[in-house]
């Protein structure tokens, strides 16, 4: 069973995309913050992660930085409602040594399924 690990502030976004996957047969973790999902990489190293960018605190870019801090090789979704978001986060992703992918939300969970399942057996 593949470990998923979805990283959302807003709780509804989060427990939503986290019981989507879990009903695919994921074995789905979710955090509502970044210190908590940088505590999860570090002890149960998810094979891949959804990420929100806008959060209170640290966000999401942050997160992408300590991953690549990291050494992780887990691909990473990178989910964010605001087309502001966008440019950063490709600078960021262009620094990143792994697999990654944007979705704009909202997005139909259909397709971040199938790019969860194309990342997964890559």
């Amino acid at each position: 069973m593949k470990r998923v690990l979805v990283m959302d502030d807003e709780q509804i976004t989060a427990d939503t995309l986290g019981l989507i996957f879990r009903k695919r047969g994921f074995d789905t973790h979710v955090a509502y913050t970044v210190d908590a999902a940088l505590d999860f990489v570090r002890e149960s190293h998810p094979e891949l992660i959804l990420c929100d960018i806008t959060m209170p605190g640290r966000d999401g870019l942050e997160f992408m930085v300590e991953l690549t801090r990291m050494n992780s090789s887990c691909p990473v979704i990178v989910l964010t409602g605001y087309v502001t978001n966008l440019p950063p986060v490709r600078e960021q992703i262009r620094k990143m040594p792994q697999n990654t992918h944007v979705f704009l939300k909202p997005c139909p969970p259909e397709e971040i399924l199938r790019e969860a399942t194309r990342m997964l057996s890559a």
